[in-house]
């Protein structure tokens, strides 16, 4: 006996979606169901989404985008991502007009702070997917190690640790928040 295949999920049927308390993310028509994040993701997305965000606003560059937020990034079947920080572009928000729904398109940047249940092979399925959707850069956040790498291609990557500055690069123009910034509201995790 053969299971029955299921139809793929569409971005609109997945926009449709009661709220059950989740996120979900569509990868190639497929829910994936997203538990709600902890404390220390929590705080570490917004020492990045806050500075960026004030950054944008005040230079006039786009919009930053909150977790919650959904990019089709291909249809036929549907995969609809949703960072826990984007940036678009200003222009690229003015071209698109009134979005009434997901945007359609990558993010000129893609931010993924990792949680304690990511896998490896999670991360990097959706770094690549960002990147051959034509983002920009992908930065990859991770609270345990209290570093952030930087993707501008697969072969293009640069981790940075607490000495370090993160930089907007020619993405976020002028953009610079010293890693240790993103850090300073967790403890330090102790290794044994």
């Amino acid at each position: 006996m053969s299971a029955t295949p299921t139809k793929p999920v569409t971005a609109d049927e997945l926009l449709e979606m009661p709220d059950d308390g989740y996120r979900y993310e569509l990868v190639k028509g497929e829910l994936r169901k997203m538990a709600p994040t902890g404390h220390k993701h929590g705080i570490v997305t917004m020492d990045v989404a806050g500075p960026l965000h004030q950054h944008v606003r005040e230079n006039n560059l786009g919009a930053v985008y909150g977790a919650e937020t959904g990019f089709v990034i291909t249809q036929n079947p549907y995969t609809v991502r949703a960072p826990d920080v984007a940036f678009v572009r200003r222009e690229r928000i003015e071209r698109a007009g009134n979005v009434k729904s997901y945007w359609i398109g990558q993010p000129d940047l893609a931010v993924e702070v990792v949680s304690p249940g990511d896998t490896f092979a999670e991360v990097e399925e959706k770094v690549a997917e960002w990147l051959e959707a034509g983002t920009g850069a992908v930065w990859v956040v991770s609270p345990k190690l209290r570093t952030v790498t930087v993707y501008r291609s697969l072969t293009d990557i640069v981790t940075l640790t607490e000495r370090d500055t993160l930089d907007g690069g020619n993405v976020v123009l002028g953009f610079r928040l010293p890693i240790s910034q993103i850090f300073r509201d967790i403890k330090q995790e102790r290794t044994k």
